[in-house]
């Protein structure tokens, strides 16, 4: 996962990423070639907002 301006990481097994409302997210990928990757979004915003949206 990546953010633009920040380092990519690689997260593993319990490990979290953040993103902030400002953020411009660049990189999301599966790192790994095998194993299926899951992961778990919580959206944290106003009601009726949209929860993503093209950055500018």
């Amino acid at each position: 996962m990546q953010v633009r301006g920040a380092p990519e990481v690689t997260l593993r097994n319990g490990q979290t990423f953040f993103e902030g409302p400002d953020d411009i997210h660049v990189v999301g990928r599966n790192a790994s070639q095998t194993d299926p990757a899951k992961f778990l979004a919580f959206f944290v915003k106003d009601k009726g907002a949209p929860a993503v949206f093209p950055a500018k």
